[in-house]
């Protein structure tokens, strides 16, 4: 790996690691929903921006740069299972991971069953705040492909956290078994006495 030249020094760098780095892999990981190949990811994209650091930053905020190399990392099919052979094989299987709060399971399991570019659209846009425009170059596509990719993706999000809220809300409220089973009237009435 070559290092930077005199015009910037491995402290700037550090800083803008440090900056930037946790939200990164919690963008990626929204996107992938696995945290490991998110951390992979990023780490990787970092280390490409090292490599290229005084050229990204005489172009501006490297953070898009960044943020774009390690989504499209994230995505490699051959290198998400590559990664998952190698970890399996080295490790073992993954360890339990600790129990999450209803509601963020809920987002990771609806966030996974979206189309690969309409969770890419959601994660830049929503949970990074980054305006439509900056989400269609960063994903090189068109702002009108942008704003359908986030129009389905919304209404795939509200019916599966809807379905999953009233699974919830249904659980909550079953009502608790009589008491006394109800009896009958000669009418076929039921009674509750």
């Amino acid at each position: 790996m070559s290092e930077p030249s005199s015009s910037s020094t491995p402290s700037d760098f550090d800083q803008f690691y440090t900056a930037t780095a946790k939200r990164l892999v919690a963008a990626v990981y929204a996107a992938t929903g696995d945290l490991a190949e998110a951390e992979d990811a990023v780490q990787e994209a970092y280390a490409r921006a090292w490599q290229r650091w005084d050229r990204l930053t005489a172009e501006g905020d490297p953070t898009p740069w960044v943020r774009t190399v390690a989504l499209r990392l994230a995505v490699s099919s051959w290198r998400r299972a590559r990664n998952r052979m190698r970890a399996h094989f080295r490790h073992g299987p993954p360890p339990d991971l600790p129990d999450l709060a209803p509601d963020r399971v809920a987002l990771i399991h609806a966030l996974r069953g979206l189309k690969p570019e309409q969770r890419t659209a959601v994660v830049l846009h929503h949970l990074l705040d980054l305006p439509i425009e900056q989400v269609a170059r960063e994903t090189g596509v068109s702002s009108g492909a942008v704003r359908t990719r986030l129009s389905r993706a919304r209404k795939t999000l509200g019916s599966h956290l809807a379905d999953a809220d009233a699974g919830a809300v249904a659980g909550a409220n079953a009502e608790a078994p009589a008491p006394h089973p109800p009896t009958c009237h000669p009418k076929g009435v039921p009674s509750h006495g």
